[in-house]
């Protein structure tokens, strides 16, 4: 897990700084989906955080859950795609998840083009500055690793998803996002921040 845990005060302060928006109505569940990559550059531990919170009768809801922003070190040095392995560059992506399935069970699937950076030379080392950008639908989702317990190492759990460790967490996330397609909408903004912004 990580040693950096974000506090919403500051969630907001950089999302202001950087001119994202932030979803603020007052009546529930108008959700902000926020990924935080931390400093650590080891690719197999869930050591990043997946954020969600909302306003509700006067004041903010917030829950992080820990998860991996970035691929495993099985997937980095087995691309799917030949310019190399996803990874989400940071910044917000608006109507970018709906709920639909990943693998055939409920999570939050992709719903319009993210940009990645392709991670190309297969050294088992998360290169966030080196390789291509490329922008487009690559079934990148918000999804759990395993069904039965919490996980501990990335593994094949992520290819360039974002993945919760623990499915009793990611459960929880899943019914909020539930809750919040319900009352304004099935289309999610996600926001990837970087702890240095922090």
């Amino acid at each position: 897990m990580a040693d950096f845990r974000p506090e919403l005060d500051d969630v907001l302060r950089v999302m202001s700084e950087k001119n994202h928006r932030i979803y603020a109505h007052p009546g529930g569940f108008d959700l902000n989906l926020v990924g935080i990559r931390t400093r650590s550059m080891v690719p197999h531990r869930f050591d990043d955080w997946v954020t969600v919170f909302y306003r509700s009768h006067g004041r903010w809801i917030y829950m992080a859950f820990p998860a991996t922003t970035d691929p495993g070190v099985y997937w980095l040095g087995n691309p799917m795609n030949t310019f190399g392995t996803a990874v989400l560059k940071e910044g917000q992506y608006r109507s970018a998840y709906r709920i639909g399935t990943h693998k055939g069970y409920k999570a939050l699937e992709q719903n319009s083009p993210l940009t990645v950076i392709r991670d190309y030379n297969r050294d088992g080392v998360i290169d966030y500055a080196s390789g291509r950008e490329d922008t487009g639908m690559f079934k990148l989702n918000i999804h759990r690793a395993s069904r039965f317990n919490e996980s501990v190492n990335v593994d094949r759990w992520s290819a360039g998803c974002q993945v919760l460790c623990d499915p009793l967490q990611f459960n929880y996330f899943l019914s909020v996002c539930e809750k919040g397609a319900a009352a304004f909408g099935n289309t999610f903004t996600y926001t990837l921040l970087h702890e240095r912004d922090f």
